[in-house]
């Protein structure tokens, strides 16, 4: 029994069809590589495929690699997979984070406004929001186990070595684009930071057998 692919929006599509994957280093994809590894494993027994993407606020890297993730797993047609993310502190999640993905074609909507804004973030018509707001790793929103948890930057990651619940912890840690705040580079930043972290999500789960 064949399943229909899921639609995204044409503008998301757009985006996804000029990444180019072959800029991702030998070196890079190697860091890539247990995340691929974890989520064909899942895959090959059928198993549900949770994902939590961790930076230190849960304000910026962690969002783009939740969004972008779960966006390229229905690109690819990867069923069960469901992605979080959180940090080791609440803050809230960075506007221009929200003002980037709305520029690659997602349809950005705010529920709640308050110090810690609540987001739908929609990439298809017929596919449930992403609901994106600052958290802690290990709030109820959040799976509590089995579980791979993605370190997305480099203090998360040596100041959790462990992460109650993961199943698996890999770290694939991103530059910050935060230093760019308040600069006259800051869109164009945000821009190239979401954009490699899309075309490393593409290129992973370019890589699972269905």
């Amino acid at each position: 029994m064949t399943t229909t692919k899921p639609k995204l929006f044409l503008e998301i599509e757009n985006s996804i069809k000029e990444l180019d994957p072959q800029t991702i280093s030998n070196g890079r994809k190697e860091v890539l590589q247990p995340l691929t590894d974890f989520i064909q494993s899942k895959v090959s027994e059928n198993q549900v495929i949770r994902l939590n993407f961790i930076c230190t606020h849960n304000s910026r890297r962690s969002h783009l690699s939740q969004v972008w993730a779960q966006t390229m797993a229905n690109f690819f047609n990867i069923k069960n997979v469901f992605c979080y993310s959180g940090g080791t502190e609440a803050t809230a999640l960075f506007p221009m984070v929200a003002e980037t993905l709305q520029d690659s074609g997602f349809q950005i909507n705010s529920i709640s406004k308050s110090d810690n804004p609540v987001y739908s973030i929609k990439y298809a018509d017929n596919e449930h929001p992403i609901i994106g707001f600052s958290k802690k790793l290990d709030d109820d929103f959040n799976p509590k186990s089995e579980f791979a948890a993605i370190m997305t930057c480099s203090q998360a990651d040596g100041g959790c070595p462990f992460i109650a619940g993961a199943e698996k912890r890999i770290p694939i840690t991103f530059e910050d684009p935060k230093v760019f705040d308040n600069t006259p580079q800051q869109a164009e930043k945000y821009k190239e930071r979401s954009l490699q972290i899309a075309t490393e999500m593409f290129y992973i789960f370019s890589q699972i057998n269905l």
